[in-house]
């Protein structure tokens, strides 16, 4: 079975229906890309059925279903077949989390939710010229996995009084003040830059703290693989390395701060 494989959990819906419907098992069924697809000769087909089955879905499944098939592991379809066809016949099989396949299915969820996560948090708009009276941004962003046009949303109602574009090598969504628009092939990195990067670096150079600075910790809340993406992460090498010194400094400020403060109590104690 040949799908784009963008994410569109709609496309891979609609093929595991009509699989299921003709009662074929996950066994004979291969899942393929076009990308992978056209590498192969002959791509296998799934062998023809007569029987014809109902189908029953709960809703824990299609939300699950849908993060899963947004995920870029090539397994991911045939993962969701193999729970679709699994719950037929065993219905309370997503509250079994140790089964293998449920547990899989979760893990994929939750690098999803993170990747989503990643992306509200790092998409960094840089202003463009506008041919309307809207203000006009475009963003880059780098996703793990297909994730963009499931938070179109999250994007629409926080940004939703400028024209904007956020382009990954994903995909892309666009908004324009009435209308979400979706592209699902890859875009190319735009090479632009405003004022707003000189903010950017400001702002976190003055909520840096040296005195709570853990590496690891950081780096796991903000991977390097983000930071050449980040105007702000230009600070980041100079701002650990002069960390320590930075500390001391602020320790011996705040002794000579108190020394004049501690000496003025003292006095007023005086008779």
């Amino acid at each position: 079975m040949i799908l784009r494989a963008r994410g569109d959990f709609g496309e891979w819906r609609d093929a595991a229906r009509g699989l299921l419907a003709k009662g074929i098992p996950p066994r004979d069924i291969d899942w393929l890309s076009e990308e992978a697809a056209g590498q192969e000769l002959f791509p296998a087909t799934p062998p023809a059925q007569t029987t014809t089955r109902a189908i029953s879905v709960t809703k824990d499944f299609l939300l699950l279903a849908e993060s899963v098939i947004c995920h870029s592991d090539p397994s991911r379809f045939d993962l969701a077949y193999r729970l679709l066809w699994r719950l037929q016949n065993d219905k309370d099989l997503l509250q079994i989390r140790s089964d293998p396949d449920v547990a899989r299915a979760h893990t994929f969820n939750r690098s999803i939710h993170r990747d989503s996560h990643k992306m509200h948090a790092f998409v960094r708009f840089k202003e463009v010229p506008s041919e309307t009276e809207r203000r006009a941004f475009v963003a880059w962003f780098e996703p793990d996995h297909y994730i963009v046009p499931r938070n179109a949303g999250f994007f629409q109602r926080r940004f939703t009084d400028m024209d904007w574009l956020i382009a990954t090598p994903k995909g892309a969504i666009a908004w324009d003040g009435e209308t979400i628009r979706f592209c699902d092939e890859p875009a190319e990195r735009p090479d632009i830059s405003d004022d707003t990067d000189e903010l950017w670096r400001t702002y976190y150079a003055h909520i840096f703290n040296p005195a709570r600075l853990k590496v690891k910790m950081m780096q796991t809340e903000m991977p390097k693989k983000y930071w050449k993406n980040l105007p702000e992460s230009a600070l980041i090498p100079d701002l650990i390395a002069g960390a320590e010194q930075r500390v001391r400094d602020m320790a011996e400020r705040a002794a000579s701060d108190r020394a004049p403060a501690l000496h003025a109590r003292l006095q007023s104690r005086r008779p």
